[in-house]
């Protein structure tokens, strides 16, 4: 495996997804296409697999044909999706708990025991060996590629990548895919299927890889984007807009997000630029100009990309926008789309979406986003008003208990500290839907711990937070240091 320096991304082929091609190559898939353009492996492949025989070989031929759908890309699709969450050889258990599976995926349910069979009966394992050596050409060539895409764009965002968090990004060689560039995430994991180091889709890559640095963000501050939603309303109706962006709030905001980053990467002049965002305003992506206006100020500060998130989503003028959007004449679904790499793309959202956990109420919202103006400006009694506001509206809100136990460090109340985030963390009232307030009320619970001696109550705390599915790099960061810091007995960094 090939992976970048101090990131999650890897660039490699996968042993799982070359057997699940081949197994669909021996079922006779694609077998009317011209191999004319094909890369030579896929077409050398298809011709030997077709003639395969064996009962493990009549197996996979037989679920194929019970599991057919007419439209061939959604079959390819199903297999890619399998490929990518199947475990390895020779069993290809899935990854993921079944609550987790994407549908493509449980709806080839025994494919696994069927694909085992197959790969022992026709001896995939050694064949995958025999050709490691034209895979690792791609991959190493593919690396260098991927590895300058990776680096502009963590440089720009000004990210630090922490190798200890769960969340990856994985470029996969596989040329019996073919050339459609395949894009996914599920959960935390996203990746890529190329065909091959030639003619690198770099546009699609680049998307792809600033998705996985900027989906978070939006769930992550909730409440922030939340006052933008009017926007988001407007531009629903946009006829070109993607359909499954129309109700997803959050992606729809990272997709705007992402198009105003490339905007700032890519070589373009003035009027490309200008003409792109026409564009994106005609097809619904009416936050992209406004957001790569406030990219103008993230470029002249200092802070990463992960702790400007906020003050950049502030700076959009929803008034202002509102008006400019009456002007906008959306673009109809059969209008000619721009030539654009990443619309091709087969992406597909598995994001496992905490619940709403921030009412969807204006004057909640207004509060909540003052209480956390005033405890970054460190005035506790009006932080406290604001979040006491929400509270007396939503009792068990948890952001709002969440500043409430910010309030009691500042004022150096370490009983009222306690109590809050004890709240936040076991009970009735646990912030389970929110894996920020989660973590960090955790990490918060056992600094407090430490100061009153308590080490074994602390890494007890500690332990909890790093268990935390979702939560933000900082607060991973902070749990880990913080259990460091007291399984060797030194006192914990404070932030």
């Amino acid at each position: 495996m090939h992976a970048s320096p101090a990131t999650n991304v890897s660039v490699d082929g996968s042993e799982a997804m070359f057997t699940t091609m081949c197994a669909l190559l021996a079922v006779g898939f694609e077998s009317n296409v011209s191999a004319a353009n094909w890369h030579p492996v896929r077409a050398q492949l298809r011709e030997r697999m077709q003639h395969q025989q064996g009962p493990a070989v009549d197996a996979v031929r037989e679920f194929y044909t019970k599991h057919q759908l007419a439209d061939e890309g959604a079959m390819l699709s199903q297999y890619i999706w399998f490929g990518l969450v199947s475990g390895p050889a020779p069993k290809f258990e899935l990854s993921l708990r079944r609550d987790e599976l994407p549908p493509e995926v449980i709806a080839l349910e025994g494919f696994s025991e069927i694909l085992a069979a197959y790969y022992q009966e026709q001896k995939i394992g050694r064949l995958w060996r025999e050709l490691q050596p034209l895979y690792n050409r791609d991959i190493v060539r593919l690396h260098d590629s991927v590895s300058q895409i990776v680096f502009v764009a963590t440089n720009y965002l000004r990210e630090m990548m922490n190798t200890s968090n769960p969340r990856t990004f994985t470029v996969i060689v596989e040329p019996l895919v073919g050339r459609i560039t395949n894009v996914r995430n599920f959960g935390d994991h996203y990746a890529i299927v190329l065909s091959g180091a030639d003619d690198v889709p770099t546009d699609t890559v680049r998307h792809a890889y600033l998705h996985f640095l900027l989906d978070p963000l939006p769930l992550q501050y909730p409440h922030v984007v939340a006052v933008k939603r009017p926007l988001f309303e407007t531009a629903a109706r946009a006829p070109r807009l993607v359909p499954d962006l129309k109700d997803d709030f959050p992606s729809y905001f990272a997709e705007c997000a992402v198009r105003a980053v490339e905007l700032k990467l890519k070589r373009m002049s003035p009027s490309e630029r200008a003409a792109a965002m026409d564009m994106d305003d005609a097809d619904g992506y009416v936050l992209v100009r406004p957001l790569f206006t406030a990219l103008g100020n993230f470029e002249r500060s200092e802070p990463s990309m992960k702790l400007f998130f906020p003050e950049m989503v502030r700076s959009i003028d929803v008034n202002a926008e509102v008006k400019r959007l009456q002007t906008i004449q959306f673009a109809p679904a059969n209008a000619a789309a721009k030539p654009d790499e990443t619309a091709s793309e087969g992406l597909a959202r598995r994001r496992r979406l905490p619940p709403a956990t921030i009412p969807n109420d204006p004057e909640a919202i207004a509060a909540l986003t003052e209480g956390e103006r005033r405890i970054a400006e460190k005035n506790p009694r009006a932080a406290e008003s604001s979040f006491q506001k929400v509270l007396a509206k939503y009792p068990d809100q948890p952001r709002a208990w969440y500043g409430i136990g910010l309030v009691a460090l500042m004022d150096h109340d370490g009983v009222k500290a306690k109590e809050v985030f004890g709240r936040l963390t076991s009970g009735d009232h646990t912030a389970a839907a929110d894996p920020m307030v989660l973590a960090w009320s955790h990490i918060y619970l056992a600094r407090i711990y430490d100061d009153e001696g308590q080490a074994d109550q602390a890494k007890v705390q500690y332990q909890a937070a790093l268990a935390v599915t979702g939560s933000p790099d900082q607060a991973r960061q902070a749990a880990q240091k913080g259990l460091a810091a007291s399984t060797g007995g030194k006192p914990p960094e404070r932030p």
